[in-house]
């Protein structure tokens, strides 16, 4: 990016919340609840073998899985502990400490990326103003014909405490300035159809 700014992730955890979010999905594991339905929608969006990027990895759950199922994945978040955590449980994978904003920069040496994937809320938890930019910079890492998707919450139940809406027509504008074409949006990583006042989208976008 081209100047420094803070997300609001780091705003709200401080950047020290590594342990703590793991311990928190490890007790929702430990309940029965299922973790990967993010990797499931994805591992369908793409043939065996696809390049992946998982923006905002966060300690790696979502990468992880899709780096078990064959596919090759790099993991990319600002906060190091998260990535910490993620490189202790998967220390073969490739973890990158970077802003979404500098994808385009740091990942410039490796091969474009079939498929990105914005887990976990990570689109409302950017750098306030910085949206456009970010859409940019994973723009410039997809390969042609290549799909960015982002499932985000719509409303304070489904956003951290703390974390402003981002409305899904800003979302949209960023995509299309960068030459991303919405083509499906869902209410669920399951594929539930989309609903204006279930306050979650995940959206599929071309390149």
């Amino acid at each position: 990016m081209s100047e420094e700014r803070t997300s609001r992730w780091q705003e709200l955890t401080g950047g020290t919340s590594g342990a703590d979010y793991a311990a928190r999905f490890a007790r929702l594991a430990a309940s029965g609840a299922d973790l990967h339905g993010e990797a499931s929608f994805c591992a369908a969006l793409v043939p065996a073998g696809a390049r992946v990027l998982d923006g905002g990895c966060g300690t790696g759950r979502v990468a992880i899985r899709l780096a078990a199922q064959g596919f090759t994945v790099v993991g990319l978040d600002v906060d190091a502990s998260m990535l910490a955590v993620a490189r202790e449980h998967a220390p073969d994978l490739d973890w990158v400490l970077a802003d979404l904003g500098e994808a385009g920069r740091v990942l410039r040496d490796r091969p474009p990326f079939d498929l990105v994937v914005l887990a976990g809320n990570v689109v409302p938890l950017v750098a306030e103003g910085s949206l456009p930019e970010v859409v940019g910079s994973l723009a410039d890492v997809l390969a042609p014909g290549g799909t960015l998707v982002a499932g985000f919450g719509l409303d304070a139940r489904h956003l951290p405490r703390g974390c402003p809406v981002t409305p899904l027509d800003a979302y949209d504008a960023a995509l299309a300035a960068h030459g991303l074409t919405v083509s499906d949006r869902f209410a669920t990583w399951d594929g539930r159809p989309h609903d204006e006042t279930a306050g979650y989208a995940v959206t599929l976008a071309r390149a």
